[in-house]
């Protein structure tokens, strides 16, 4: 190989040049150390691993055996992760085996919508003791289950809800996480994701049912509407103790059918309650945009039952003959105050 004189000039004055080989993964966000919320960003790349191209790259948090994994040399998404230290792994492996991972000690602070201080139940998709059962509110006939499954998933442990109906049937599938019956301000957070094809959904529901101390349950119940377009609230429109339970249609548009299908949805719904179970619905937020709604309602029920915490996501079926519907749900939290 032949050398100018050029190149010989710039060794002799600057000394050997030095040819930067960006050698395992750079993280570009998070910072190290930095302080994020949930979901946040995850920006990072590999040039080489060990001096071998890159095959792919991925993702863990703490001592999960999940890993995250994309066939290519870049990642750019965003990961949920409850509030507290955590540290995140950022991986990538080259053609011929090499393997290179850089760890980024971060902490997750809460949403800006939740106050700090505020508890908080995360993962709540891989809780046991999820029930399955037909929604006598709806007509028709309904029969599903739920399981956990590692793909499609975000965290590597997503529940999948199945349902198989018949005339619009609509099929509730229920779980208790906890007992808090001072709690007047709460959170729903979760990420959805809708297999291909979408035909036989038409409502997606998604409830939290809270006892009181003096033993009425409140139900915040909404639900993205597939016939009328909007968000959906329940309004006991009676009593406590002669309740007439129905829904009421809102101006914030939603229509489930539209969702992209094979992909992740982030929904957020807001809701507080005063001492007598009058619940304000504040917002909807789907993918960052957030809907005001700011109503009011009776939503307090004399049912009898015994203190619980308690998550409902129901699916309604989109024809008058027999048909299907699944969704995944991941990263499931509820906060409260």
């Amino acid at each position: 190989m032949r050398i100018s004189k050029k190149l010989l000039f710039a060794v002799f004055i600057f000394g050997p040049m030095t040819i930067p080989s960006f050698a395992g993964v750079i993280v570009n966000t998070p910072a190290n150390n930095s302080v994020v919320s949930s979901p946040f960003s995850l920006s990072a790349f590999t040039s080489l691993c060990s001096g071998q191209q890159v095959s792919a790259t991925g993702y863990s948090l703490d001592s999960s055996t999940y890993t995250a994994i994309f066939n290519a040399p870049a990642i750019t998404t965003t990961v949920s992760a409850a509030p507290g230290g955590h540290t995140l792994h950022v991986k990538a492996w080259g053609v011929s085996g090499a393997a290179c991972d850089t760890d980024v000690a971060i902490t997750v602070g809460v949403s800006s919508i939740v106050p700090a201080g505020a508890n908080s139940v995360s993962s709540i998709q891989t809780f046991g003791g999820w029930t399955a059962i037909h929604d006598t509110g709806t007509p028709g006939s309904s029969s599903g289950w739920s399981a956990t499954t590692s793909s499609p998933s975000r965290s590597g442990a997503a529940r999948k809800f199945s349902m198989s109906y018949s005339y619009y049937g609509g099929e509730r599938y229920s779980t208790s996480f906890g007992d808090d019956e001072t709690a007047s301000n709460f959170i729903l957070d979760t990420w959805v994701y809708i297999p291909s094809p979408n035909s036989g959904l038409v409502n997606l529901e998604l409830d939290l049912n809270q006892v009181l101390s003096g033993g009425q349950t409140v139900i915040y119940g909404m639900q993205c509407d597939g016939w009328s377009n909007t968000w959906d609230v329940t309004v006991n429109k009676g009593t406590t103790s002669q309740p007439n339970i129905q829904w009421q249609h809102l101006s914030a548009p939603c229509n489930i059918r539209n969702w992209s299908t094979n992909t992740w949805h982030h929904v957020q719904l807001s809701y507080s309650r005063n001492d007598t179970g009058w619940i304000t619905y504040k917002s909807a937020t789907l993918d960052g945009v957030q809907q005001d709604i700011n109503l009011t309602v009776l939503g307090a029920y004399s049912l009898g039952w015994s203190p619980t915490l308690l998550v409902n996501v129901q699916l309604d079926g989109a024809t008058s003959g027999s048909g299907s519907a699944n969704v995944i749900l991941d990263d499931m939290i509820v906060y409260r105050w």
